[in-house]
């Protein structure tokens, strides 16, 4: 059995068919690309994984349990999470303050222990404080724990995002262009870093139109155009696959 099963799913928007009967399996430990032209559904896709939007048809099952029946707040305590094309942080805020924001989601103690700074809200507290450095240091922000998120470089923001998600417990981590706005070399940086992430035991999902970043990095790539999945393959499969080239490669953005 697949980590990730999405079976026949489709979300209607009125009489259009953002996706339509989309079905794809996600191995524990992969790096799956979702690629497509603008419009083709493919954040659509992600927002009914996450339970964002709630499916027309079809099912989505985690780990063994479905969970499109799930709210957004349940599906990442289950180990789902995501980041988004914008960046979204809290840019006034410190680095590790957004990591912390992540794990309130599994937060184990009452409002009258913080009230009262009771023992267990302290105990737990130095644990989480501990694992936020942990998380940014395997990540490379360590030495910008104390910095506010808002004086990171670009790529460090999205580490930061990335990181917040991580700090949810997430098991399969959804990347949605995670190197929009990027150049060249933030790119390269970038795909090692989404590596490293694999390697650590991550599974990967993301939508990404930096071709170089997509061929160079995925296990497997899925095809979306007009809400169909069209093409599903290794890289140099899709590479050469005709109808791609017709539909997204080929079509200028």
């Amino acid at each position: 059995m697949a980590f990730l099963e999405v079976k026949g799913v489709s979300k209607h928007f009125g009489g259009l068919a953002a996706v339509d009967k989309v079905s794809l399996e996600v191995n524990q430990g992969e790096i799956i690309s979702v690629i497509g032209p603008n419009g083709a559904g493919k954040t659509t896709l992600f927002n009914m994984l996450t339970g964002a939007h709630a499916l027309t048809e079809g099912e989505i099952i985690f780990d063994g349990e479905p969970i499109h029946n799930h709210t957004p707040q349940e599906i990442v305590e289950k180990g789902l999470a995501r980041t988004f094309q914008n960046i979204r942080l809290f840019p006034e805020l410190r680095v590790i303050e957004n990591v912390l924001i992540g794990m309130h989601i599994h937060t184990q103690y009452s409002f009258l222990d913080i009230l009262f700074r009771t023992k267990k809200f302290r105990k737990i507290e130095v644990e989480k404080h501990q694992r936020a450095i942990d998380i940014l240091d395997s990540i490379g922000l360590k030495q910008q724990v104390h910095n506010y998120a808002v004086n990171l470089p670009y790529g460090d923001q999205r580490r930061l995002e990335i990181a917040r998600a991580i700090s949810t417990n997430a098991k399969i981590l959804l990347l949605d262009e995670p190197a929009a706005g990027m150049n060249p070399q933030e790119s390269e940086e970038l795909l090692e870093f989404i590596k490293e992430l694999r390697d650590q035991g991550y599974t990967i999902i993301l939508i990404e139109h930096d071709m170089n970043v997509v061929m160079n990095i995925s296990d497997r790539i899925v095809v979306i155009d007009y809400g169909k999945k069209i093409a599903e393959g290794l890289p140099e499969d899709i590479a050469t696959n005709k109808r791609v080239i017709e539909a997204y490669l080929g079509r200028s953005e």
